[in-house]
């Protein structure tokens, strides 16, 4: 264990973190034992399950409490994919995986390119697979990964981190900020050095796990509520939505192409060949056909009313200055 506390410290002052000794001491939330749980080894099936429920149920509480935080986050990042940024997330283990599927999701879903929601793993691909978590203890591989994703002062990056501690999401966030990349943390740990880097900590106190420290439980699944939350409004915020439709999605398989032309049926009010036609005149852009329709226009023309309403249907639809 001093092996390990000495190679931390070590790691932090070179992420150009102050933690003091007393606070490390102290340990983190995260990996403390819960009390709730001490002799869950001697329940049985059911009686685990309801104690990994109860703890659960924390989770959404904790997330609800950060809500202004996420607010702030979610205006910083369509601030900045507005002027031509991009929202990279950066993290190992479990929190990096969350990270890459978060990012993953949004080309489909929303139609975004595939480089406007980025996801690095510490290890990189072969990470999201198998264990590599000793890459995570290096800064200076957090610090590589950035200049290798590009960052700039357009970007907004976000650390991911359970503890708040890792060295390699402290590197990068570090680094992001040199570049003059706007940051953001998300950890369940306060105080940590996550915490202080950044501009803005998003920090759900989910408290011990189950399992002493196994993260990928409640923190992981905080962290996935809280990335829901980023990407899902940030996107809404950004005209990808039309009512609580996802209008910018890109239809690429059976399933995706059938909810496309639901979507044209149910907003525009028109029979499935309609919709299927508009669709196609459209080029399979669900948004440029419900403008053709509710706004009773030709293919070119509603890609300009979208031109000019920034993709924002509403906007497109009515030709006023609808506030995001």
């Amino acid at each position: 264990m001093g092996d390990y506390r000495a190679g931390l410290c070590s790691a932090i002052e070179k992420a150009g973190v102050d933690l003091d000794d007393e606070l490390f001491l102290a340990g983190s939330l995260t990996e403390s034992r819960n009390p709730a749980t001490m002799d869950i080894d001697t329940k049985s099936t059911l009686e685990i399950l309801e104690l990994i429920n109860a703890e659960d149920a924390r989770v959404i509480g904790a997330v609800r409490a950060e809500l202004p935080n996420i607010a702030r986050a979610v205006d910083v990042v369509v601030e900045r994919l507005s002027h031509g940024g991009r929202l990279i997330y950066m993290g190992a283990g479990t929190s990096g995986r969350l990270g890459v599927l978060d990012a993953a999701e949004c080309p489909p879903t929303y139609n975004t390119p595939p480089d406007l929601v980025r996801g690095v793993i510490a290890g990189g691909v072969p990470a999201l697979y198998s264990s590599i978590e000793g890459l995570e203890d290096v800064p200076a591989l957090g610090e590589a990964a950035i200049m290798e994703a590009g960052a700039s002062n357009r970007d907004v990056v976000v650390g991911l981190a359970a503890s708040g501690r890792t060295p390699f999401v402290l590197g990068a966030v570090k680094k992001a900020r040199e570049l003059g990349a706007a940051t953001i943390g998300v950890t369940c740990n306060r105080p940590s050095p996550l915490v202080e880097l950044v501009d803005i900590a998003i920090v759900p106190r989910v408290g011990p796990e189950v399992v002493a420290g196994s993260t990928r439980m409640k923190a992981g699944t905080a962290q996935k509520l809280v990335l829901n939350m980023i990407s899902t409004a940030s996107m809404i915020r950004l005209g990808k939505v039309y009512s609580n439709l996802m209008v910018d999605l890109k239809p690429t398989n059976t399933k995706l192409r059938a909810r496309a032309r639901r979507m044209i049926q149910i907003v525009a009010g028109v029979s499935a060949e309609e919709a299927a036609r508009a669709l196609k005149e459209a080029d399979d852009e669900v948004k440029v056909a419900l403008v053709m329709l509710l706004g009773h226009t030709d293919a070119h023309q509603a890609r300009e009313r979208l031109r000019q309403a920034q993709g924002v249907v509403r906007r497109a639809i009515s030709g006023r200055n609808v506030k995001r």
